[in-house]
């Protein structure tokens, strides 16, 4: 039977964690078994707590002493992951786990080992909290597109899923949100296809949590000219 690790990053979402840990808990996949592995970044509100009560074999819980990052969190889980698929999922709830059948299927049957979820390709659902996180989005997909050769279509979407040989034989350094440019940028160099899925999204604002800012467009486009040109 095949494993799906799913790695959840998680700092302060005391109001979503609970409800998106019960949203992967009743997707059904045929023949597939799932393990979560949260990561609390050393949150400050009740997370933290809540995660502490977890009494499920399936849910591993890891904490950081101190706040390292959305990237360290992964790399922390990634120590943690048995599965043969690695999927990342956000704690807040502007991804649906509904999209996971879909998300790994082109990985089950052997088309790729590596799919992106896609906004811009659910285009009947696609929209934005502002513009201007449409604009940061699809300047970044653009400027990727240029730099490695890739087709993507949203290339920060939340949802990235890899066959666990891919992600763990790739040296990660990332810290914060450069997660997404740095997985992007030294797998399309090794040459393996990125297939793009359409994934719902819900977006919410800076009040609801939303903590992605403009320096983080910044960096994500240093990482990328960096691992293109210096690395």
């Amino acid at each position: 039977m095949t494993k799906l690790s799913v790695i959840i990053p998680v700092y302060n979402e005391e109001k979503t964690i609970n409800l998106i840990i019960n949203k992967i808990k009743k997707v059904s996949l045929k023949n597939v078994e799932v393990e979560i592995i949260a990561v609390d970044d050393a949150s400050t509100d009740g997370t933290k707590e809540f995660l502490k009560k977890i009494k499920d074999r399936a849910i591993k819980i890891v904490f950081h002493k101190k706040n390292m990052g959305k990237g360290s969190a992964i790399r922390t889980a990634l120590n943690y992951c048995t599965g043969d698929i690695i999927l990342i999922q956000d704690a807040d709830t502007e991804y649906d786990p509904k999209d996971y059948p879909k998300l790994i299927k082109p990985i089950l049957e052997g088309k790729t080992k590596v799919v992106y979820g896609s906004r811009v390709l659910c285009r009947k659902h696609l929209k934005y909290n502002k513009f201007v996180y449409y604009l940061g989005g699809l300047s970044l997909t653009i400027i990727t597109n240029l730099l490695y050769g890739t087709n993507l279509s949203d290339e920060p979407c939340g949802y990235k899923v890899f066959h666990s040989s891919v992600i763990k034989n790739i040296n990660l350094k990332c810290k914060r949100f450069e997660f997404c440019p740095e997985i992007t940028a030294k797998i399309a160099k090794k040459g393996i296809k990125i297939y793009d899925i359409p994934a719902s999204y819900n977006p919410r604002s800076r009040k609801e949590g939303k903590k992605i800012k403009f320096r983080d467009w910044l960096e994500a486009v240093y990482v990328l000219l960096k691992y293109r040109f210096f690395n």
